[in-house]
């Protein structure tokens, strides 16, 4: 199977500072990557050097056969590249509607693909008409993904999507990380909760000081005695006392 992202020996940063040092990584079409390092570990400025937002000091970044380094956003955009950043970054001024059409701007007929978003995010069909700036967190979080699909991509890159919210919202979000799988959309997502992105994701790689300093599926990863002391420490120490509880 052909890789929908590959990134060969990207490095970047800002000024003089390296941030990402020599990454490599690959996400196959409806393979969901999960990317787990701690803050400062470069993990934002990857995904933004991917979609054209940071340049590349180094490497190449490839989307399906095609070498895309260094080409601007709105050129990734339109090859099948989706950033849904930390933060969201909508425009609040402007209705879901609106938000919406702004995603699919590069496309003629976006009216296929806002019925599968609405479909996804059901919520959204009945705040249409209304502002984003006053939607709840987790609404405005889905509409920052529903945003990012309405442009077709083949490759969406999720930061930190659970960021601030409720855990019945982030599961309903999470959920549907597995309809995009479904429809073939290969994700490479960050996330802090790691034991919540590793219980989703197939495969991941973990980031330290810039660099790749471990990859293996989602199960290996999880069972790894380093990665559950540094990335699943919490996860670890409920499952000990909910199995304390139980006795």
């Amino acid at each position: 199977m052909s890789e929908a992202l590959v990134v060969d020996g990207l490095s970047a940063g800002y000024g003089r500072v390296e941030v990402v040092r020599e990454v490599s990584l690959r996400v196959a079409p409806g393979e969901v990557v999960a990317l787990l390092g701690s803050n400062g570990a470069g993990k934002s400025t990857l995904l933004k050097a991917i979609c054209g937002l940071v340049a590349p000091w180094a490497g190449t970044v490839s989307i399906g056969h095609e070498d895309v380094t260094g080409r601007p956003p709105e050129h990734l955009v339109r090859r099948g590249v989706a950033l849904v950043p930390e933060g969201r970054m909508l425009f609040g001024a402007l209705t879901v509607s609106d938000n919406l059409a702004l995603g699919a701007y590069a496309h003629r007929d976006p009216t296929q693909v806002r019925e599968r978003v609405l479909s996804l995010f059901p919520v959204l069909a009945s705040r249409l008409g209304q502002r984003a700036s006053t939607l709840s967190g987790g609404e405005q979080q889905m509409l920052a993904i529903g945003r990012a699909l309405m442009s077709r991509p083949q490759v969406m890159l999720l930061d930190e999507p659970s960021l601030g919210l409720a855990p019945r919202v982030v599961a309903d979000i999470f959920d549907v990380l597995d309809e995009l799988r479904a429809d073939g959309i290969a994700v490479l997502l960050v996330e802090q909760d790691a034991n919540l992105a590793l219980k989703h994701a197939d495969r991941g790689y973990v980031m330290r000081g810039g660099r790749i300093v471990m990859e293996g599926s989602a199960r290996d990863l999880r069972s790894n005695d380093d990665v559950r002391l540094a990335y699943l420490g919490s996860w670890h120490r409920k499952e000990r006392s909910d199995a304390d509880l139980e006795s």
